[in-house]
């Protein structure tokens, strides 16, 4: 069984290679059953186990395991740690050991960048960053790969730490910049793309300029939410699968207030590969996209990381 590592995984998925791959996995047939969640322990520090698993059949099988430990902020230690391992799916022989935290944080990155390549338009130039955690740092990258990005501005709520995503976007080559007043900035941006644990909306419906596109990342439970409902009113929405309709903060309450009904979004990322539903229809009009996460876009990575990193995996 092969090791992959964090550097090896990295170096695998660059967007380039990797936003292609996951538009054909949405595209070919692959079983992803529902997550298993388990909690370990008891009180507000008790870990959640997440258990998902997917596979594409006569092919690879995948399980990710992902620890949330929210104690772990007071030992010094990160809150999540994730592993994903690679099957035979015929034989169930263990092929791979890979890098779960990786995998993670750039599909996320990936899906958003591959819904854009159907929403954004073509010119998008001007990107916006809420946020400035382990997936916004990768964002610029994962919406260079398919729009001429020309300047990125990063919000977060604490000055700072924009400011450091700022200088690091800048030695990758970006012109980066912080942006002082989060209205200003989404009322200029073509893209804005949130990657928070937001509890109330950041975003603001009256903010968003005809043709923008709104990338919406962080609200995967019913608590969490980046945009008001303005910023549906109005707008063609977008899912990455059915399950964000019944997980996140973001469609469960303007559904809940009448603000738009499960059968008003236009797509999902599987229909947008597959061709069986529109993407943007003209320059001005106005896309928001919602994603959770799937299983299917962990086996996705990982099978690259397998077929193009084996030979610079570890036994």
């Amino acid at each position: 069984m092969k090791v992959f590592d964090q550097e090896t995984t990295q170096s695998v998925l660059s967007f380039e290679r990797f936003i292609p791959a996951l538009r054909e996995a949405f595209v070919t047939q692959c079983h992803v059953p529902p997550r298993h969640v388990h909690r370990i322990g008891e009180g507000p520090d008790a870990m959640t186990t997440l258990i998902m698993p997917a596979w594409a059949p006569d092919g690879l099988l995948g399980v990710k395991i992902v620890n949330i430990a929210p104690g772990n902020s007071a030992l010094g230690k990160p809150g999540l740690h994730s592993t994903y391992l690679l099957y035979d799916a015929s034989t169930g022989e263990p092929l791979a050991l890979i890098d779960g935290n990786e995998i993670t944080s750039r599909r996320t990155a990936a899906a958003s960048a591959l819904a854009a390549s159907f929403l954004a338009r073509e010119d998008a130039s001007r990107l916006l960053i809420v946020g400035s955690g382990r997936v916004a740092s990768l964002l610029a990258d994962a919406y260079a790969a398919i729009r001429p990005i020309a300047e990125v501005l990063i919000w977060n709520r604490r000055e700072e730490s924009a400011a450091t995503l700022a200088e690091d976007l800048k030695s990758r080559g970006f012109e980066a910049s912080v942006a002082k007043d989060l209205s200003e900035a989404a009322s200029a941006a073509d893209i804005i793309t949130c990657a928070t644990l937001a509890t109330q909306p950041l975003i603001q419906g009256a903010w968003l300029q005809p043709g923008s596109h709104l990338d919406l990342i962080g609200s995967f439970t019913p608590e969490l939410r980046e945009a008001d409902d303005q910023a549906f009113k109005g707008a063609r929405i977008y899912i990455d699968t059915p399950e964000a309709l019944v997980k996140s903060g973001e469609m469960l309450g303007p559904m809940s207030r009448g603000i738009f009904e499960a059968n008003d979004i236009a797509g999902t990322l599987e229909s947008l590969c597959n061709g069986s539903a529109a993407g943007r229809r003209s320059p001005q009009e106005r896309t928001v996209f919602k994603s959770v996460g799937t299983a299917l876009e962990d086996l996705a990575a990982a099978t690259l990381v397998y077929e193009h990193g084996s030979g610079i995996g570890k036994q």
